[in-house]
C-alpha cells in the first residue's frame, strides 16, 4: 500500500486504497506526509486505511525520514519518476535497497552517496525478464529452526542474498550456529545463492537499535531462537508495535503460554530459553510472522502445542505448514 501510493501519487486521477483489518491498523501518515510535500492530496481515517490519493503533478523534495523505512524511502523514490526535478531521500539507518535495485534494472539512472540516494524524473523505464529468488524472510524461519536445535541442519538453494537483507547470518553465527552462504548468480543485482545452517550450540544474542532496521522482518524468527535454550534480548524495536499485529505483546504472551520464559518492555523483548518447553496454547493474532515463529518455538516441546490464528501464513508463505510436515518427518 505505501509503495503503491507513491506511484498513484503522480498519476491525472483519484484512486482509493483499502486494506484488511490488519493493514487498516498500520500507520500510514509517514507515507503520506513525503508524498503530501511532493503535491499530492491524500485522505486518510485518522492516519490510517483507507487512503484516498488525489495525484497530479509533483515536484521533488529532500526528504529525510526521522524512522528508517525501506517502504517510505522507495514510496518517494518511485513518486520522484513523476517529478521534473531530482529527489533524494537520506536514511537514519541503511534499509533495504531492493526498489533501488529495481530501478537500475529497468533503466534507470539512481545514485548513493553514504546514507542518501537520490533518483531524477522524467525517466522512462524498460521492461525485461527477471527471475525471482526465493524470500531470505521466509527462509529465516527454517534457518532459525536448525540454529535452535544442536545437531539439525539445512541446506536452502536459490534464496535471496542482498547485502541489506542477510543480517540474521551474522546473527545466527554469534548464537553459536555454523552458517555458510554461497553465491551462486547475481541478476538484477540481486545476488541468490545457498545456505546451510547447521546447529552446534545455544548462546546468547544481544541485538542492539543499530542492526534493528535491517533484521526488522526477521526479529519474530530470532526471538524463536532461544526458545531451546541461550538467550535473546532484542532492544530499540519499537516498531514491531505497528506490524500486523503488536508483535512483541504477541510473541511475549504466546512464548509464555508455550513454557517459554520472555520478558516484554516498551522497545523489545528477552527470551530465556531454559530447554525444551512444555507445550501449550498460544495466539498468533492473526499475524503470519508470529505464527510461523511459535511453530518454530514449539519444535521439540515435551507436548502439543495449538497456534490460534495459523491461517495468517498463507500471507506471505502460503506452504509453510507443509514443508515444516516434510523437515520434521
Amino acid at each position: 500500500m505505501r509503495m503503491l501510493a507513491g506511484i498513484l501519487a503522480g498519476q491525472p486521477f483519484t484512486s482509493t486504497l483499502f486494506g484488511d483489518a490488519s493493514l487498516s491498523r498500520r500507520p500510514m501518515r509517514r507515507v503520506m506526509e513525503p508524498l503530501e510535500l511532493m503535491g499530492a492530496r491524500i485522505q486518510s481515517t485518522d492516519g490510517h486505511a483507507p487512503l484516498v490519493i488525489h495525484g497530479g503533478p509533483l515536484h521533488p523534495i529532500a526528504h529525510s525520514p526521522a524512522v528508517p523505512s525501506a517502504q517510505v524511502k522507495s514510496a518517494v523514490l518511485l513518486a520522484a519518476l513523476f517529478t521534473t526535478g531530482t529527489t533524494s531521500v537520506t536514511e537514519p539507518a541503511q534499509t533495504r535497497d531492493h526498489t533501488e535495485q529495481a530501478l537500475l534494472a529497468f533503466g534507470a539512472d539512481v545514485r548513493r552517496q553514504g546514507p542518501t540516494v537520490s533518483i531524477a524524473g522524467g525517466q522512462r523505464l524498460t521492461g525485461r525478464p527477471i527471475a525471482i529468488p526465493g524470500d531470505f524472510s521466509s527462509a529465516a524461519f527454517w534457518m532459525v529452526a536448525a540454529a535452535a536445535l544442536p545437531g539439525s541442519r539445512i541446506d536452502i538453494e536459490d534464496v535471496g542474498l542482498n547485502p541489506t537483507r542477510i543480517g540474521l547470518v551474522a546473527v545466527l553465527r554469534r548464537f553459536g550456529a555454523r552458517v555458510n552462504v554461497e553465491i551462486t548468480s547475481v541478476d538484477a543485482g540481486e545476488p541468490r545463492g545457498t545456505i546451510s545452517v547447521e546447529g552446534d550450540r545455544t548462546g546468547t544474542v544481544d541485538i542492539s537499535p543499530e542492526e534493528v532496521p535491517g533484521l526488522i522482518d526477521e526479529l519474530p524468527a530470532i526471538a524463536a531462537l532461544a526458545a531451546h535454550g541461550g538467550e535473546v534480548t532484542v532492544r530499540g524495536a519499537g516498531e514491531l508495535r505497528v506490524k500486523e499485529s503488536d508483535r512483541i505483546a504477541t510473541l511475549v504472551a504466546g512464548f509464555r503460554n508455550l513454557g517459554i520464559a520472555a520478558d516484554e518492555r516498551p522497545d523489545g523483548f528477552t527470551v530465556h530459553g531454559t530447554g525444551a518447553p512444555r507445550g501449550g496454547v498460544a495466539d498468533a493474532h492473526d499475524d503470519h510472522r508470529i505464527a510461523m515463529a511459535l511453530a518454530i518455538a514449539a519444535l521439540g516441546a515435551r507436548g502439543p502445542s495449538t497456534i490460534d490464528g495459523a491461517e495468517a501464513v498463507a500471507i506471505s508463505y502460503p506452504g509453510f505448514f507443509d514443508a515444516l510436515g516434510r523437515l520434521v518427518a
